[in-house]
């Protein structure tokens, strides 16, 4: 009886270990994404769910900064930088059995460079001159100038490898060589995704199944944490982090992220064509302000288009001191007679919202009525990013170093300038480092001097998991969650 006894308890005690052994996790979300192909949308909440566990690229781009094989093993630039030989992973297969090839890497980079792209880095892809499969272990990109940061865009969520096969229907049927495979996505609520016994390393994946959970509202996303609905939340919007500073269940983490936000101001329309306008919006703006009341005095103020962990941050954050009296001076040099009544468009982040009301209140200051215009995501990119149809907005430019945008006279704000584009196209020929930095420099204080828009801050990353969760970012160079490197203490 007794060796019965032991084995029932025995079977038992197994049964209550298995039950708190965790391979899942619950990851929330601010934004849902309006569909999952990073190659094709702009919305950085696409890669957080599916770059590196629905798709890879050739490089990974790592919490530090530094880039390392992914689906290239190795490569070799030529010494001028235009010849880049990339001998890719063997063996490699799609979730849907297709191979990896040299043909896939040829067919998705001509289609982000092709004339219908909507991938946001298809200036990049446009550069590549040709690309050469003949052999399926091996892609030759011979590049127009010199490439000195081709294999950071190769580690981004654009440049994720996908099959012809599939390539149609990525956005809701997403197919890629990653860990994990699309379990479902129920709209408005969540996506899960489940580990894909296929993967070449599947034995290494601790946890089996993700969701992501969105949750918009500040005060909602916080009481989901302390009830442990959520195992982590990167980039929580809250108030205070102290209650969960307090609480030993959780671990606290503020790093730093490539999110630039700006007063994105449409350079195209009347008045704010003029540049004394936008100068004058720029000494308006009380950074140390909007910092404390839109991101709970966290995140660094900028004076240009890159944050200070970039390589190559210039400090121009005083060439527009808050200076009231100076704006309204500006105002008048232009001609424009107050109030100027315009409209400030926000989408559903809580430093756009909680932003907004301060940087209209600071605009008031000089005679700037900005009626607040609240819209959902899906509008915010309708509107603005793709018709260009608005005053002023507030949003955070997460892609690192895409400060080549502004070189784009058909991007959303409209900038248009000659000698920039000049910089740029040195930028990206740089055939050195020096003059890479030096460019980069050069970019920096055209855009301050022209006061393209209203630079604001670096968008902090405040994270909130679980004590036991392993292996959550701290720093988010890209927004992306690794499920693969995550695991249970």
């Amino acid at each position: 009886m007794s060796r019965r006894l032991a084995a029932l308890a025995a079977a038992l005690l197994a049964g209550v270990s298995l039950a708190h052994a965790k391979d899942s996790v619950a990851i929330g979300m601010t934004l849902e994404p309006p569909g999952l192909d990073p190659t094709s949308g702009a919305a950085s909440a696409i890669g957080e769910i599916t770059h590196y566990n629905i798709f890879e690229g050739l490089t990974k781009i790592n919490e530090d900064f530094s880039f390392t094989p992914l689906l290239a093993d190795s490569w070799t630039f030529s010494p001028d930088l235009k010849i880049l030989t990339l001998k890719l992973k063997q063996g490699v297969k799609f979730q849907d059995g297709e191979p990896f090839t040299s043909g896939t890497v040829k067919f998705s980079f001509e289609r982000y460079a092709g004339k219908e792209s909507t991938n946001k880095d298809r200036t990049f892809f446009s550069s590549i001159q040709s690309i050469d499969a003949s052999d399926p272990a091996k892609v030759v990109l011979t590049f127009k100038e010199p490439s000195f940061s081709a294999l950071f865009h190769l580690g981004l969520n654009t440049a994720v490898i996908i099959d012809e096969k599939s390539a149609a229907n990525e956005a809701t049927q997403p197919v890629g060589t990653g860990p994990y495979k699309l379990a479902n996505w129920s709209k408005g609520s969540a996506v899960t995704l489940d580990a894909w016994d296929g993967y070449r390393d599947a034995a290494k994946v601790a946890i089996k199944h993700a969701t992501f959970k969105f949750i918009a509202d500040p005060a909602a996303e916080s009481a989901a944490m302390m009830a442990g609905d959520l195992d982590a939340f990167p980039r929580i919007v809250t108030s205070s982090l102290d209650q969960f500073k307090a609480d030993p269940r959780f671990q606290v983490m503020v790093g730093g992220t490539e999110g630039k936000t700006i007063l994105a101001i449409n350079n195209k329309e009347a008045p704010f064509d003029q540049l004394k306008v936008r100068q004058a919006i720029a000494y308006a703006l009380d950074r140390k302000a909007i910092i404390d009341g839109a991101s709970a005095g966290l995140g660094a103020p900028i004076g240009s288009h890159l944050t200070p962990n970039d390589p190559g941050y210039v400090e121009l954050t005083g060439q527009y001191p808050h200076d009231i009296a100076k704006a309204k001076a500006l105002l008048a040099e232009a001609g424009l007679k107050t109030p100027i009544m315009l409209t400030l468009t926000l989408p559903p982040p809580a430093y756009a919202r909680q932003g907004g009301e301060i940087v209209a209140s600071q605009l008031a200051e000089i005679g700037i009525q900005a009626k607040i215009e609240n819209v959902e995501w899906a509008q915010w990119l309708s509107n603005v990013y793709t018709n260009h149809t608005f005053d002023l907005t507030i949003i955070s430019h997460v892609e690192p170093l895409d400060i080549g945008v502004y070189a784009n006279p058909n991007y959303y704000f409209g900038y248009d300038n000659k000698d920039f584009q000049a910089i740029i196209a040195r930028w990206n020929a740089a055939p050195d480092l020096a003059a890479y930095k030096q460019a980069l420099t050069d970019a920096q204080h055209k855009l301050a001097d022209d006061s393209v828009n209203g630079f604001l801050f670096q968008l902090p990353n405040p994270v909130v998991a679980d004590a036991k969760l392993m292996g959550v970012w701290k720093n988010a160079p890209i927004f992306a969650n690794d499920l693969a490197a995550l695991s249970w203490k």
